[in-house]
């Protein structure tokens, strides 16, 4: 570092001298009289030009300050305009000038110390090569198999959080969001879990799908104000030359012999470009495909959504800032990165609102509604409970949790999530018992809070009932909801004699992106590894009592949409079953082949 402040000032001080002449682009008056100059004192003079404009350049952008010990050196943004740390908005764009045609390398570099609060952000101050092996070892690439052509693949464990996410996204935008993509939508109606659904999903339709999802995500993360999308310098120099070569060859070259295993080597690659426009984000997403499809992709977007929110952001988002976000001792995605990536906001908790712990003390969950959901096999457990805002979504796609993997649920229409009259009323009440609720989602409230619940959802009930209710001093929701559904309507309740409300039925799918053995009949000859997608008949009971139901008579159904049937049918068992009657409870689903795998 000494040495190059020597260079600096040597540089500026033969900048200055007078026989000099300021460095111009045109030529100098005596070449253009014919007079000329003799090719020593051209040499020197061109050898000061360039050494006083990377002199300028380089004293503009940084300051180096000394530090004790070795002599190494903090590099520090000095445009205090751009503040990574604080997430703070400038309508700074960090490539120069406003170009067009975006450029892979060009960005700006994060300091040393922006990097040190990033890296160990991550993944913490002890962290194992093989966590960071999987990390910096997974693109974010679509499937060549027809059957799963619209999911992403994973290779390595660890990431599944952030490819699942982004899957949730992007079969948004591939289901239901088709006239953004200015492509037909798919005919998927009444479709099976094969090929048929999606082999009609062309690349460039993919593309541009995975591109808005992105887009979108990064978008959230950072406020819907501005985004910061991250890429790897280390690719300069390998972009030119490469005819006859793909960009995804290129870049897989370039990054070979690189390892992430410090915050010093994270620095060493990383650059960064912020953007305000939508247009301008898309170009440089779109650009930096082959870059989110190489080893480095995932990692690359997760810094991209960090940044994007900004890193104090994210700290002060979460309950204990102190923790890495990707989790000991196998390298998941935490809650917080899931969370993130679904609402842009980094909580830890997956209830609606935040939960008040007394002595000024609180934990946040999800603050508003969202695009795509998430469901947990945890909460089966009773180790958490999901809010309304994740379980309800904008549009029926679920991340679902496992306790080391994440995957994704969807339906192929929206009504899936229609509710009749008396499941709207179901979700006032629970809506209103869950605001009272201050123990974390274990389901019961105070005898005041009950008495609140009641007048905000007119529920009137007889003096008897609510005295075996209050009895305890503490109400509990599973006793409550006997009570409603033995209520009459008119009493606020949801009893429904009339058969009105009959049992759903309806289509999910489920999608697993990483690799498993497929059974080839009952024959494992040569195992497949490709990832999956199975398609449930999922049927949700109706709301009144098993001895009302059994009386009903038979109704017609609509295979094809929810429909409204009374006869039971055969069910199947797994784990991703307990996870959907977390969204629709009493549900049965069955499903042809291997049960559906969410580990």
């Amino acid at each position: 570092m000494d040495q190059e402040d020597e260079e600096l000032k040597m540089a500026l001080r033969m900048s200055m001298q007078k026989e000099s002449p300021e460095p111009k682009r045109s030529k100098p008056e005596e070449e253009v009289s014919g007079g000329g100059e003799s090719p020593d004192v051209k040499n020197q003079r061109l050898q000061r030009e360039l050494m006083a404009a990377a002199a300028e350049k380089r004293m503009k952008n940084v300051v180096v300050e000394k530090s004790g010990g070795g002599g190494s050196g903090v590099v520090e943004c000095k445009d205090k305009s751009v503040n990574l740390v604080k997430g703070e908005d400038k309508n700074v764009n960090l490539v120069k000038g406003e170009e067009k045609n975006v450029n892979l390398v060009k960005g700006a570099e994060v300091s040393v110390e922006e990097a040190n609060q990033l890296f160990a952000m991550i993944f913490g101050c002890e962290v194992t090569k093989d966590i960071l092996g999987q990390w910096t070892n997974q693109g974010i690439r679509f499937s060549v198999d027809p059957d799963t052509s619209m999911g992403l693949v994973q290779h390595e464990g660890g990431p599944c959080g952030v490819l699942a996410a982004i899957q949730a996204f992007v079969l948004k935008y591939l289901l239901f969001l088709s006239d953004d993509l200015n492509m037909v939508s798919p005919s998927l109606s009444g479709k099976s879990a094969r090929a048929d659904i999606f082999s009609s999903l062309s690349e460039e339709k993919k593309t541009r799908a995975l591109v808005r999802a992105m887009s979108e995500i990064l978008f959230m993360c950072g406020s819907n104000r501005r985004v910061v999308i991250s890429s790897l310098r280390t690719l300069d120099g390998h972009l030119e030359g490469s005819e006859g070569r793909s960009s995804d060859e290129v870049i897989s070259k370039a990054l070979e012999g690189l390892s992430i295993e410090s915050a010093a080597n994270l620095q060493k690659v990383l650059i960064i470009n912020t953007y305000t426009s939508s247009v301008d984000a898309l170009q440089r997403l779109e650009a930096l495909l082959p870059v989110f499809r190489s080893r480095m992709g995932a990692m690359v977007f997760l810094i991209s959504a960090l940044l994007s929110h900004g890193m104090d952001s994210v700290q002060a988002d979460r309950d204990d800032p102190s923790q890495p976000l990707v989790t000991a001792p196998f390298g998941h995605a935490s809650q917080e990165i899931v969370n993130l990536l679904l609402s842009g906001e980094a909580v830890a908790n997956v209830f609606d609102g935040r939960m008040d712990l007394g002595g000024g003390m609180f934990v946040k969950g999800i603050s508003t509604t969202v695009e795509v959901g998430f469901l947990t096999l945890l909460e089966s457990l009773n180790f958490c409970k999901v809010g309304l805002h994740l379980k309800c979504p904008k549009w029926p796609i679920w991340v679902v949790g496992s306790e080391s993997h994440y995957t994704v649920l969807f339906a192929l229409v929206t009504n899936v999530q229609e509710e009749n009259e008396l499941e709207r009323r179901e979700t006032k009440i629970r809506r209103a018992f869950d605001a009272q609720d201050q123990s974390g989602g274990g389901g019961f409230i105070s005898v005041e809070g009950f008495h609140q619940v009641l007048r905000e959802t007119n529920v009137n009930l007889p003096s008897d009932k609510l005295q075996n209710l209050t009895s305890s001093g503490y109400i509990v929701w599973s006793e409550f909801w006997q009570v409603l559904l033995d209520l009459e309507k008119s009493s606020g309740g949801l009893k429904d004699p009339s058969g009105l409300m009959g049992r759903k039925v309806f289509d999910l799918y489920h999608f697993n992106g990483i690799a498993k053995s497929v059974l080839n009949g009952n024959q494992v000859s040569s195992p497949v590894q490709r990832p999956r997608l199975t398609k449930l008949r999922v049927s949700v009971p109706p709301k009144w009592t098993p001895e009302e139901f059994m009386s009903t008579g038979p109704a017609t159904s609509d295979k094809d949409s929810v429909s409204e049937v009374s006869k039971p049918e055969p069910s199947q068992h797994a784990p991703l079953v307990d996870c959907i009657r977390t969204r629709w409870a009493r549900a049965t689903c069955t499903w042809e082949g291997d049960p559906p795998s969410i580990v």
